[in-house]
């Protein structure tokens, strides 16, 4: 009976845990010499582009940082334009808003698709956005873009509506799409479509000042690329080959407007500088960084403890919180010395701090998308932490010891 009880006691402690505790915890004087709040966060002289990553896609905390890194990015580093990882039509709706178009922030965000921007803190960066515009002198206003290509509606509907205002023939398989909106013809030809949108972007070349709705065309391509790689292993190393195309192009976007650099946000999985897929192929931050070198500038995020709004069915409209724990030695440290946010340059810290061991070598961090629970993550913490080595994969780290869950609107 002992030893039952004693099993007993353990196997709560792991499902609780992830293990038989928190892990080790970095030394708390040493790490709180080297850290500083997030309002005291600078970027490098040369950077061209700013991402900011997500440890989960559900805690409330994660989606605050959006509004607080870009603000201060705007204000103190010039900064115009925010590139989230959401389809590029819809978040030029989020940006038709932004820039005086009608509607509330609310339904700006709802139109992103994903259930995980419908969060008060998404109304308020968009909230915060809009004012900035309202303002704003000419030149200087904030651009919203998405970089993502799994939502097509949007896209749909702006390229059709560049086509109508400038009298170019729409393809009927395009007009039941735009008309059909998630639906798909029964007969549905993807060959047929694909030369649907090839012939209005091509009419749209045509023409002068038609750069959203012909790259609304591309992403539309580029759906349909993903869709024939959805079934295989490689599918999300081809989708962050589209992500980091697509954020070039809004760089490119942003350098013809007199803009020297972007922000972009996505999961910590997107956005970090080395990352390898088993199946082949690198992501979105790695193959940017290929790319950019000392430009691109990686801020990753973690928490020690996170109770993530996750949810519980396919289509996402059950949801419910679960508390995990990331074993992260550092954001222990944070946890220890009582911050609620702080920022670690990882260049401030000195080769002689004890801190190297931790951010030179492999350590538990955490990481959860938006992925149905299962109680199966009780029992296999890989499924909520990853192993990496945080100097390679980032340029800094925002840790955020204690994280509470986002309450999205899944009406």
């Amino acid at each position: 009976m002992v030893l039952l009880a004693l099993l007993a006691v353990v196997s709560a402690v792991y499902i609780r845990f992830g293990g038989l505790g928190t892990g080790k915890s970095a030394d708390p004087k040493e790490f709180a010499r080297y850290t500083v709040s997030v309002d005291e966060l600078t970027i490098p002289t040369g950077v061209r582009i700013v991402a900011l990553g997500e440890a989960t896609h559900g805690n409330a905390e994660f989606q605050q940082l959006k509004l607080d890194v870009f603000k201060l990015l705007v204000e103190r580093f010039g900064i115009r334009a925010f590139a989230l990882e959401g389809d590029y039509g819809s978040c030029e709706a989020v940006n038709r808003y932004i820039h005086g178009g009608p509607g509330t922030p609310a339904e700006a965000a709802a139109a992103i698709c994903f259930t995980i921007y419908r969060t008060q803190q998404m109304e308020q960066l968009i909230a915060w956005m809009r004012q900035y515009n309202e303002a704003a002198n000419d030149g200087e206003d904030i651009r919203f873009y998405g970089f993502d290509m799994q939502q097509i509606d949007w896209n749909i509907h702006i390229l059709t509506e560049a086509a109508n205002n400038l009298e170019i023939d729409i393809p009927i398989l395009l007009k039941q799409r735009e008309n059909m909106k998630d639906e798909v013809p029964e007969k549905f030809d993807i060959g047929e479509w694909i030369e649907s949108i090839e012939q209005v972007k091509q009419e749209l070349l045509q023409f002068e000042g038609t750069e959203v709705a012909v790259h609304c065309a591309d992403i539309l391509l580029q759906n349909c690329s993903l869709g024939k790689v959805m079934s295989t292993p490689n599918v999300d190393a081809f989708r962050d080959s589209l992500m980091a195309e697509n954020v070039q192009w809004i760089l490119e976007r942003e350098e013809s407007l007199g803009r020297h650099s972007i922000f972009i946000s996505a999961h910590n999985g997107h956005i970090k500088r080395v990352n390898d897929y088993r199946n082949g192929g690198k992501g979105m931050g790695h193959l940017l960084a290929d790319r950019f070198g000392k430009a691109y500038y990686a801020i990753g995020t973690d928490f020690y403890r996170s109770c993530c709004n996750l949810p519980k069915n396919p289509n996402r409209t059950q949801r419910a919180n679960h508390t995990f724990f990331s074993c992260d030695p550092l954001a222990k440290a944070a946890k220890h010395c009582g911050f609620e946010t702080c920022w670690l340059d990882f260049a401030k810290v000195p080769d002689g701090s004890s801190l190297q061991k931790y951010l030179n070598n492999p350590i538990n961090m955490g990481s959860l998308g938006e992925v149905n629970y299962s109680f199966l993550m009780r029992i296999l913490p890989r499924t909520f932490r990853s192993k990496g080595t945080p100097r390679l994969l980032y340029n800094s780290m925002i840790f955020v010891p204690v994280a509470h869950p986002t309450a999205p609107n899944v009406e």
